[in-house]
């Protein structure tokens, strides 16, 4: 969903680069994201830090082997055989998800798996519920003031004959903007009201002060403001994919401690983050469309509404990511109960 953000960057350039380039660099942030997880965990793993990590799992496996056996043979020794029967699974576990049969592991494909599962699962949330673009519109709404006052302001510097030419050529731009809105969202009242902004703008030539552009399309202090929480909003969300990426790559070290008599094994702690932070990239992606939904169903539609929408800005960019992570931790919290009782509940029964 956050293809789109990198739009209000690029106000001062041109405004073909504003409809395009925005969401062209942004698709190869996210594959570069898909990429790195293949590289990391499937490709040339003998080499790799994923590698590194698998051999030192693998170590850790062995020296938690000696705390097993012993554990093994003290209830074997007192006539325990129920715990120690169904116990054996363990160290089979263990070596499946550590074999380097090729190109990666076991444990890397599962990995892989997990996450592709979780990637769709969001994907699938996203476009039911926001089946008509829902959340680009609302965000583009929301900065495209900014993103015009960018292509006009230049001009209040100057006077005379080249302000004239100078507001001639950002209406040039503004009008392909605008247009660009149209040909993807159709006829919407808000593009509307955004034009007879840029057009009493424009019959204020000569005239033109602060006070005119700061009435119409926002101060420079509230466009340098949501940059700066668009930028959170896009921190956050590569901040789950890194945080994602980082515990796929512990797993070895989880799968390797796993065999340390225990209660908690290290691995469902391990499977808990991995499903906490999907519940927080899902969770953050419904409070976006839910809001956004909020703002093109109800202000966008009248065009005698002129919202403030950095409400909408600060909700995306700081309460929407500490309302994700507080779920995530409550969602992992139960997960993790779930997953250990479950565990305890099929060795009882082996």
């Amino acid at each position: 969903m956050w293809i789109y953000n990198l739009k209000i960057f690029l106000a001062q350039v041109d405004t073909n680069d504003v409809l395009t380039n925005g969401v062209v660099t942004a698709q190869t942030i996210a594959e570069g994201w898909d990429k790195q997880w293949i590289d990391l965990l499937q490709n040339n793993t003998n080499n790799n830090l994923y590698g590194a990590l698998t051999k030192l799992g693998i170590f850790f496996a062995v020296g938690t082997l000696l705390f097993f056996m012993m554990q093994w043979i003290r209830d074997v020794l007192n006539n325990e055989y129920s715990r120690p029967i169904s116990s054996l699974i363990w160290p089979f576990i263990v070596v499946m998800l550590l074999a380097n049969p090729g190109n990666g592991t076991p444990l890397s494909n599962l990995t892989l798996g997990l996450r592709d599962f979780l990637n769709t699962i969001n994907q699938q949330v996203v476009e039911v519920a926001d089946t008509n673009k829902t959340y680009q519109q609302a965000l583009n709404m929301s900065v495209a003031e900014e993103v015009v006052g960018g292509l006009l302001r230049p001009c209040q510097s100057l006077t005379g004959q080249q302000q004239v030419d100078c507001f001639i050529k950002a209406k040039e731009k503004t009008d392909i903007l605008l247009q660009g809105y149209r040909d993807t969202y159709g006829v919407q009242p808000w593009i509307d009201r955004l034009e007879n902004k840029v057009s009493q703008i424009i019959v204020t030539t000569g005239n033109a002060s602060e006070f005119t552009f700061n009435s119409l399309l926002g101060s420079t202090a509230q466009t340098i403001i949501k940059n700066i929480l668009v930028s959170l909003q896009s921190a956050f969300q590569n901040l789950i994919e890194v945080t994602m990426l980082l515990i796929a790559a512990l797993g070895p070290l989880a799968v390797g401690s796993s065999l340390l008599p225990i209660a908690g094994k290290p691995i469902f702690a391990w499977l808990t983050g991995l499903f906490s932070i999907g519940i927080a990239k899902i969770s953050f992606n419904i409070i976006a469309v839910i809001s956004a939904a909020v703002i093109v169903n109800g202000p966008a539609q009248s065009a005698n509404a002129d919202p403030d929408l950095m409400w909408f800005m600060i909700l995306l960019g700081i309460l929407a990511p500490i309302m994700s992570l507080g779920l995530a931790a409550a969602g992992g919290f139960a997960i993790f109960n779930g997953i250990s009782n479950t565990a305890v509940w099929v060795q009882e029964r082996v």
